[in-house]
């Protein structure tokens, strides 16, 4: 029987040599983004949370954030994010944790992120990283894009008594005498419609096809968002219930210290009183203009708007990005845990974009 031996320190560096050759995205993450640029907000939000006596000693502040950013980008649970790191050599890596190094277990992982939400951190922190992007020289410009976006939750399976309950804000009855049943029902996510075209065959022909509109049910929650148009950087955000109207969202959204002035966002944000809100700020309405009721929209309408489209496309890589790259989709309960989880994936996105921008300008 072949008895393999103890790997030593060769062997483990030959084995990140290899990591790195194979273009390790964590390395390249942890040489642009400075983590410890973070470490007194989570200081501060700690501190205000309560600690009891005795148990194991804390682990480092930026160690567990990173682990949350792990978290954000591969989708992971706490469960699974515990047998990543000790799996994972690039993650290992990444945590600056050694082959005999202590792992943070499950319950640690999701204390840590229970202690950030009681804190309400995730903006402190969001606005601490935008500041560093400022420093490095990455100045929000050229106007603004707004957009949202649904981002799931597991379904619930509830019955239409308590839905109504839920929807006038008590408590179901049923649920109230079953503290454990109350626990595991998220009363914050709510179901929406998103609206998207596809085509489909028509008729014989197979090069016959129509575009049609599809209405798509989901539950969750919303991350409203804007970039700015010259880098590309999440630089507000938001987050609700998915039902909650985007438009309404936009004052929330609009940043004043962006160097341009240019708002673009789609339909959903046109309305007069978003129009007056962006005119009394002192900035320009680039929001899609709405087909007339029961008339062809105007040919003068669509060419500006098919020119806005070319520069609201923008924030779809945002969303892209998250949903089917970091594969984002809210496992917790409430608005709370939801906010974080949100504000987490959109902090992640930022760290991919400034390690994407600075390799552009990098030396070959």
């Amino acid at each position: 029987m072949v008895m393999l031996g103890q790997a030593g320190f060769f062997d483990l560096s030959d084995r990140y040599e290899a990591l790195s050759a194979a273009g390790d995205p964590l390395e390249r993450l942890a040489a642009v983004v400075d983590f410890e640029v973070f470490r007194g907000p989570l200081v501060a939000a700690l501190r205000r949370s309560v600690r009891g006596k005795g148990g194991r000693p804390p682990f480092d502040p930026v160690l567990m954030f990173k682990i949350l950013v792990l978290q954000a980008l591969y989708s992971l649970s706490d469960e699974a994010t515990e047998f990543q790191i000790k799996d994972r050599l690039s993650f290992q890596r990444f945590l600056g944790l050694g082959l005999d190094g202590t792992v943070p277990d499950a319950t640690t992982v999701w204390l840590f992120r229970e202690r950030l939400v009681k804190a309400k951190a995730i903006d402190r922190l969001f606005a601490r990283f935008d500041a560093a992007l400022t420093d490095r020289g990455y100045l929000a410009m050229g106007g603004q894009i707004i957009d949202a976006t649904v981002v799931p939750a597991p379904k619930q399976r509830n019955t239409e008594a308590e839905k109504a309950a839920i929807k006038e804000g008590r408590v179901p009855e049923a649920w109230q005498a079953r503290p454990a049943r109350l626990r595991q029902k998220d009363r914050d996510a709510r179901w929406s419609v998103k609206y998207s075209k596809a085509k489909v065959k028509e008729g014989a022909d197979p090069k016959a096809f129509k575009r049609v509109d599809l209405a798509i049910p989901m539950f969750g929650y919303k991350n409203h968002i804007g970039i700015d148009r010259v880098h590309g950087i999440i630089r507000t955000w938001d987050a609700s219930a998915a039902n909650a109207h985007d438009g309404a969202r936009l004052p929330d959204v609009v940043s004043k210290d962006n160097t341009g002035s240019g708002i673009w966002a789609d339909t959903a944000y046109r309305s007069k009183k978003n129009e007056a809100f962006l005119a009394k700020g002192m900035f320009t309405s680039h929001i899609h203009q709405k087909k007339p009721p029961r008339r062809p929209m105007p040919e003068h309408i669509a060419r500006a708007n098919a020119k806005r489209s070319a520069v609201r496309s923008a924030v779809e890589h945002v969303f892209a990005g998250q949903k089917h790259r970091m594969g984002l989709i809210v496992r917790t309960i409430g608005i709370a845990r939801a906010r974080i989880k949100i504000g987490m994936a959109n902090l992640a996105y930022n760290f991919q974009r400034l390690a994407w921008l600075e390799g552009r300008t990098a030396p070959a």
